[in-house]
């Protein structure tokens, strides 16, 4: 552990010190410098170096000067590239002895370097050389508001604009023709835009953990790429096939109950032909379309490249940037339906309805536990073994079967003529307040489905699934009094007096000034309003995937979902990603941290949940 007053005397030294470039936050020195820094400084470092196992590659090393830890870049063209790209991180807490890394060699966007010779000695072989460049790109103005050139697109953009590039470490300018203003000629290249993966892409795996994938179930992936999803989804047993203009262009394009059109529209820049793709995944699809496709985060902020309504990427492909809410609207408004959102910019389009309902209703499901057997009671000691089914099924619906719901019916009727008598055994065996405890939960569930289903078109009772009908009948009595209860939960969602006093009275979660901070296992144990006001952003927009924590402010309709990929192994775990969603205006930002050097990082993570542990999380 290392003390205040010792950390406060290295960040004294690092801020004196002669070598390195020094930033408010942080000293940045060469590898090779680092035997030439003040012992205290090279002591400090050789402690983080123990915590790492293989630092080889490493070119830049971070002194933070704010809080102990040290981070090794990795810039394995620092030499030759004048303003070479971060591929690697590894960030070393030197106050928990935590170690995590970050990878950016896959990214379009990483981290870049300029004004070399600041990091390293004067008599780096390459110091002149680098000092020369900085020079030139000084006097042209190149460096000028450095904050906004700190990633590789926004850097390639000022020099499109002056019209210059590098040949080595020189900078040159290109000849234009004769008489007249450069012409750039853009060609697209989409099928550099396929991904080699060895996993299922992100919206398959959605769709498989939704359950979407059943016995017999047949898949086709429309723009396939590589085909990996296609060799994944055959692997688990599944009629697989796909087709892509540029690596399956003799594969036949057929119907399937699940068609992927994964990150495609995206790709295509000609705007007819984009609607054209998808109508015609559409007409493919018997059961469910899933929709993929970028959405904006920062980009625009970042002063990309645009190209007709997109951008163009470090690999020479197009790029259409859709906002959240955007994407939406689009395939609504392209094929004339209700999508739903499950992940960030990712869309299920069912066939079916009463499908469709059946799916939002399940999402808003919450995960209870069967009663234990409390009491030793004979006979249904006998009969347990046969009455676990019955249990099972209470506590998925709330409620007992009707007629041809569970498999087990004729035997069960056999030994106690109805479901009533025999559950009526095992509410002896059990405590009779858990099993009323799951019915409310399962009416508290349909009361927020049925109210934010109001805010699309809420089905009539005909265009439920038989289940759902007959869980509404024995929870609510009727359709007209569950609807009648949803929309007086409804009209509260704005009264954010009634939000702030919920927050502020909850009994999970960690209260702060304006919001509630929770993790996302206890959600289902806030009040049904707060549900329900959570509900508005995810029945809408979906959640931030893999998201891990919620915060539900009250002074202004918000809800904000954050991603910590460390939130089970750091004690201090590091902010990835988070979505803002405003309810008034229904715009949604997206902010990516995974390429900074210094994100945020959350404090006191144990007052989000008294109950969370990693089995409970979900997927």
């Amino acid at each position: 552990m290392i003390s205040t007053d010792k950390f406060t005397a290295i960040a004294s030294c690092c801020q004196n010190s002669s070598i390195g470039k020094l930033l408010p936050n942080a000293l940045y020195v060469h590898t090779c410098a680092l035997a030439v820094l003040d012992p205290l400084l090279q002591d400090y470092e050789s402690r983080a170096r123990e915590l790492v196992n293989n630092l080889e590659g490493a070119t830049i090393v971070k002194f933070s000067t704010d809080r102990p830890k040290i981070s090794y870049l990795f810039y394995p063209d620092f030499d030759r590239d004048p303003h070479p790209k971060l591929t690697k991180s590894i960030i070393v807490d030197l106050a928990s002895k935590e170690v995590y890394q970050r990878i950016y060699q896959d990214s379009d966007n990483p981290p870049i370097l300029h004004r070399k010779e600041t990091f390293v000695t004067l008599d780096y072989p390459l110091y002149q050389e680098f000092t020369n460049l900085t020079d030139g790109e000084v006097a042209l103005g190149l460096l000028d508001n450095s904050r906004q050139i700190g990633t590789w697109l926004p850097w390639k953009q000022r020099l499109l604009q002056q019209g210059l590039d590098f040949e080595g470490h020189r900078l040159i300018c290109p000849i234009t023709p004769l008489g007249g203003a450069r012409q750039r000629t853009v060609s697209i290249e989409r099928h550099k835009a396929a991904i080699a993966r060895r996993e299922l892409s992100r919206p398959v795996r959605l769709a498989l953990e939704a359950g979407l994938f059943t016995e017999g179930s047949t898949f086709f992936d429309y723009g396939c790429g590589y085909g990996e999803d296609v060799r994944q989804i055959g692997d688990r047993g599944y009629s697989s096939s796909g087709w892509d203009p540029y690596y399956r262009p003799d594969t036949f394009v057929i119907a399937a109950d699940i068609v992927n059109l994964g990150y495609i529209i995206n790709v295509i820049e000609d705007m007819g032909e984009r609607r054209e793709a998808l109508i015609e995944a559409w007409g493919l699809t018997r059961r469910v379309l899933i929709v993929a496709a970028q959405v904006l985060i920062d980009d625009r902020q970042r002063g990309l490249i645009a190209y007709e309504d997109g951008i163009i990427t470090s690999r020479n492909t197009f790029q259409k940037y859709y906002q959240q809410e955007e994407l939406k609207a689009y395939i609504d408004q392209v094929l004339n339906v209700d999508s739903i959102p499950v992940g960030l910019g990712i869309y299920f389009v069912f066939r079916d309805e009463a499908r469709a309902e059946a799916f939002r209703a399940f999402r808003f499901h919450s995960r209870v536990s069967t009663p234990k057997v409390r009491a030793k009671i004979r006979r249904f000691e006998d009969y347990q073994e046969l009455l676990t089914p019955l249990m099972e099924f209470f506590t998925q619906r709330g409620r007992l079967p009707i007629k041809g719901e569970l498999p087990q019916e004729q035997s069960i009727k056999a030994e106690f003529k109805t479901y009533r008598s025999a559950f009526k055994l095992v509410s002896q065996a059990t405590d009779r307040q858990e099993w009323e405890a799951i019915e409310e939960k399962r009416r508290q569930d349909l009361l927020v489905y049925l109210a934010l289903a109001n805010f699309g078109h809420r089905p009539s009772a005909r265009q439920l699934l038989g289940e759902v009908k007959e869980d509404i009948k024995a929870l609510f009595g009727s359709y007209k009094q569950a609807c009648m209860l949803a929309d007086l939960l409804l009209l509260s969602v704005g009264n954010l007096s009634k939000i702030a006093h919920l927050c502020q009275t909850s009994t999970v979660g960690k209260k702060q000034k304006n919001s509630l901070a929770i993790h996302i296992s206890v959600l289902e144990q806030l009040d049904p309003l707060l549900r329900l006001y959570e509900g508005c952003a995810s029945r809408n927009f979906g959640r931030l995937e893999d998201a891990n924590v919620i915060k539900l402010y009250f002074h202004k309709p918000k809800i904000i979902y954050f991603f910590y990929p460390d939130f089970d192994t750091l004690s201090q775990p590091v902010l990835h990603s988070c979505m803002e969603v405003d309810l008034r205006s229904l715009y949604v930002t997206y902010h990516d941290y995974s390429w900074e050097n210094n994100p945020p990082i959350l404090k006191q993570k144990d007052t989000l949940s008294y109950h969370y542990s990693r089995s409970q999380s979900k997927p």
